[in-house]
């Protein structure tokens, strides 16, 4: 605000003063304590970021993106572009179901959904500790033996053959299962189990959890919560040449192999 236009508000406050408030002592505190307020305070300048207009996604999902300590959101920061970017759509499109994901994205275009992917994975931040296990022993090895080699009685292909030995994920499109709050994990592969939530067909993530028990749902939430996370720790940048899916998935441009053929086993 320039000089003259505050001259002239305060000329026209001294005149509201001299018509309305006839004690002269009164007028002189009222009028100095206008003067002490910031009337001519310049606006704060907006940074226009993708940090901030992202501001609001950290009420849930933390600052950064980090989660928060309730256990319900997941972590974002660090997470595959191309991932972030479908869940964006699959809550855009109704194949995941949560009424206050659904109202901030079904406005955002897909050019800017891809942005938002893309931010987020480009953030490097401390993951937080390991949970402690509450469950037994017998049921984190059950746990690992998932991780780890799967099940082929049940044709349930190990989770690293799709998540990466590390379990970090591989860019562009598939997540790291580690540094996720036990009760999301939990919460996920009771949902896809239970046909609640939804991908882009062929829905892999579906098969493989309808093949899971509810012990065993639990086995794998215990075992991955309580694993550290190595620091500066990310996805694979590609998956690796020559090695198919164990199954096909939307949203993957990855050729997948019949299951039956497949041997259990890491990707490395």
């Amino acid at each position: 605000m320039s000089i003259t236009p505050l001259k002239n508000a305060l000329r026209r406050v001294r005149c509201w003063l001299a018509t309305r408030v006839h004690s002269t002592a009164l007028r002189g505190t009222l009028l100095a304590t206008l003067l002490a307020c910031p009337l001519a305070q310049a606006a704060p300048q907006f940074e226009d970021t993708m940090a901030q207009r992202l501001q609001a996604c950290t009420v849930c999902h933390g600052a950064q993106g980090r989660a928060t300590p309730n256990g319900y959101q997941p972590r974002l920061a660090g997470k595959p572009a191309g991932y972030v970017f479908h869940q964006l759509l699959n809550f855009r499109e109704g194949r995941r179901d949560y009424g206050p994901m659904t109202s901030l994205v079904d406005p955002l275009s897909d050019a800017y959904l891809q942005e938002i992917g893309e931010y987020f994975a480009s953030l490097d931040v401390a993951y937080p500790p390991p949970q402690a296990p509450t469950a037994t022993p017998a049921a984190l090895r059950r746990g690992e033996q998932l991780v780890r080699r799967g099940d082929a009685s049940r044709g349930t292909p190990a989770c690293q053959q799709c998540h990466g030995e590390a379990m970090m994920g591989v860019a562009p499109d598939i997540p790291g299962l580690l540094g996720l709050p036990r009760d999301y994990l939990n919460a996920q592969l009771g949902a896809w189990r239970s046909g609640k939530r939804h991908a882009q067909a062929p829905d892999c993530m579906a098969q493989v959890a309808i093949g899971l028990s509810a012990d065993d749902i639990d086995a794998l939430s215990q075992w991955l919560a309580a694993q550290t996370v190595p620091a500066h720790a990310k996805p694979l940048p590609e998956w690796p040449a020559a090695r198919k899916m164990p199954l096909p998935c939307g949203g993957v441009s990855i050729e997948a192999a019949p299951i039956a053929g497949s041997q259990p086993g890491s990707l490395r």
